[in-house]
């Protein structure tokens, strides 16, 4: 077993200056996927105002969708301790959400402002850095983030403070991020359709979301699995349709 419940959360900072792991790494994440968003889009074909609109739009509907899904995720707080439950609100959130809930946004401003062309290419490099970053701050902050694995007789188990080794499900995204970044740089260097790496990067995503929370000590009240789970089959089955079967093949 590897760590220990003493060290969580490990707090980053010299001497008495100290910050929390969660706030450090999520902001960083956020500020990192911004500055490459911006480069991105300096050479985007999309009108500025257009392209304004479709991150603004994008933005309320990821807000909206990592709130409400995580709600729905952790349904059993609310008749085994509402309180918790009420303070998911504030404080609560989860990706998968803030995806699906971001590509609504951004469609239906796509088609309130009568836009046709794919914006998603730009956010692909943005949310997979940013979300490794984030994914730092969930492992160093252990048990109170929520996003810690079932139990594991593994040599990498991690104790995050309860005395039980655990799959340190957040260091897996991390590993898959990364090679799910270097799947689509290969696929980028022969010629696609637009839109097409966001296509990849979402349905992949989801994917493997829906196998590693298996592994998590979460509700599951629909055929054993969660909300969150039911949220990547529906984005799945909206995306997988859009990928042509020689999607891999340079055209």
């Amino acid at each position: 077993m590897l760590g220990s419940g003493q060290m969580f959360p490990i707090y980053i900072g010299f001497g008495a200056w100290k910050i929390h792991p969660h706030i450090l790494f999520e902001s960083l994440g956020y500020a990192t996927a911004f500055r490459l968003l911006l480069r991105n889009i300096r050479s985007d074909k999309i009108h500025i105002s257009q392209r304004s609109s479709v991150m603004i739009g994008g933005m309320i509907g990821a807000f909206l969708g990592a709130k409400g899904l995580v709600l729905l995720q952790h349904i059993d707080l609310l008749w085994l301790d509402w309180r918790q439950w009420l303070l998911l609100i504030p404080q609560g959130k989860t990706v998968v959400g803030a995806l699906l809930g971001g590509l609504v946004g951004v469609e239906l401003t796509k088609s309130w402002i009568g836009l046709t062309e794919s914006t998603g290419d730009a956010f692909v490099y943005p949310l997979l850095v940013g979300t490794a970053f984030g994914r730092i701050g969930c492992f160093l902050t252990g048990l109170s983030d929520r996003t810690y694995g079932i139990a594991t007789t593994l040599p990498w188990g991690i104790d995050f403070g309860d005395g039980i080794p655990r799959h340190p499900t957040q260091l897996y995204e991390i590993g898959f991020l990364m090679l799910l970044g270097i799947l689509i740089q290969w696929r980028s260097r022969s010629p696609y359709r637009s839109g097409e790496l966001f296509q990849l990067y979402l349905a992949a995503y989801l994917s493997f979301r829906f196998l590693i929370d298996f592994l998590k000590p979460d509700f599951h009240p629909i055929l054993g699995i969660s909300a969150i789970q039911i949220a990547c089959l529906l984005g799945l089955l909206y995306y997988l349709r859009q990928l042509t079967p020689r999607f891999f093949v340079p055209r």
